[in-house]
Order: structure tokens, then sequence, then C-alpha cells
């Protein structure tokens, strides 16, 4: 049987609650990646622990958003963490996308399209004049265009991309329950999956607390 993919979200700058989090999630039933953000790439130490992982699946989110010459330079240094996935925003237009992309290598380059924790109305207030999945699936047809490796879209928007994006679809702002916390658009683990998603993100609901008894959580819910 095919194993669910699932990244976690290793949100935080502490490189003990980092080792907890890869520790107490191992198991055979899923497959996972770590992703680590601007907060853990930026801290002290974080960086030379990421340099330093071995043997993991590894996903670094900087979500570059600049012009072209600055994204392509910024790939080139960090290609010392040998990380196997990286972000890059859609955003950044097409040809900072184009440059990134020259340059990546084996990373896979994953374009960012709108960010899980806005709606139409935060779109609206931003300056966009499309709806979200107007705009995603705009975003969707550049990162084609550009040969990007993978995207990042709400699970919402899953079935939409997927009309113009042939690769690999990461949905972030997936929740055990109906509980949004800051997100706008989530879903479950189930409900993302069952859109045709290939990577869930996940952070809080298996990182807070109990991270063994949360993951157990979700190896019973995918099981259902």
């Amino acid at each position: 049987m095919k194993k669910s993919k699932i990244f976690i979200a290793c949100d935080t700058a502490k490189k003990s609650k980092i080792k907890r989090i890869i520790r107490d999630t191992q198991n055979n039933k899923l497959k996972i990646g770590y992703k680590f953000g601007l907060e853990f790439l930026n801290s002290k130490s974080g960086r030379i622990f990421l340099s330093k992982l071995k043997n993991k699946i590894t996903f670094a989110d900087l979500k570059l958003h600049d012009i072209p010459n600055t994204c392509k330079s910024t790939i080139e240094a960090v290609k010392d963490l040998k990380v196997n996935y990286l972000t890059i925003h859609i955003s950044s237009g097409l040809e900072a996308l184009k440059a990134a992309k020259k340059v990546s290598g084996k990373v896979k380059l994953i374009g960012v399209t709108v960010l899980t924790s806005l709606d139409n109305k935060a779109l609206k207030e931003i300056g966009f004049n499309k709806s979200v999945k107007k705009l995603v699936l705009h975003q969707a047809r550049l990162a084609n265009k550009a040969k990007l490796d993978a995207i990042v879209c709400s699970a919402q928007e899953v079935k939409i991309v997927k009309k113009q994006f042939k690769k690999e679809i990461i949905t972030p702002g997936i929740r055990f329950t109906k509980k949004t916390n800051d997100q706008k658009r989530i879903l479950t683990p189930n409900e993302a999956y069952a859109n045709g998603a290939d990577w869930l993100v996940i952070g809080r609901d298996l990182t807070k607390g109990n991270i063994k008894k949360n993951t157990q959580t979700l190896i019973n819910h995918l099981s259902q």
C-alpha cells in the first residue's frame, strides 16, 4: 500500500524541539519529510543543523520573493544545505521563476501560490482584483510555464491546479478538526488527499503537545 506523504512543519527556532519532532514522528506507516521555515533557518544554529541533517527529506521554506538575480543568487548560496525542496513565490514573476529554476539543479523548486492565511477579502485589501481561485489558477499556469517541480496551494484549490499543473502538489493548511487558527483555507488530511494532493504540510496539529500521540492520531485518521 502506498504511504501517505507528510511534510512536518518544524516551526520553531529551538534545535531541541526540532530533534524531538524528528525523533517522535519516526514510523513505518507514513513517508515523512521535514519543512524548515524562516524562523528556524534564520536562527543562530538553524542553518548549521540543517546542513548536517542526513537521510531525511528536507524542505527549505524560504519563500523567495525578489528580483530574478537575487532569487538566483540566494539559491546558489544555500546549495550547501543540500535540501530536497525549496520555495519561491510565483508572484515574483516569470523571469524570476525561470532564473531560479535554471540554477536549482537537483533541488525541487516549489512555486508558492496564494498563502492559506488569505481569503478573497484579504486579497482585495492587498489590491488584487481576482478571487483566490482565479489567481491560484493563473499562478499554476505560470508555474507550468517556468517548468517548476511542484506547487504549494490550499487543498481547496488542488482540483483546479491539477488542470494546469501535472507535477507534485503540496498542501498546507491541514487540520485534524475545523479549527482554523490563523489559516483561512483549510481541509482535513483525508479531504486533501481526496482532492488529489501529493504531500500534506502539517504543523501544530502534530507538533504541539504529545508528538507521538498526535502522529498516531494522524495515522488513524488516514486509515478511516
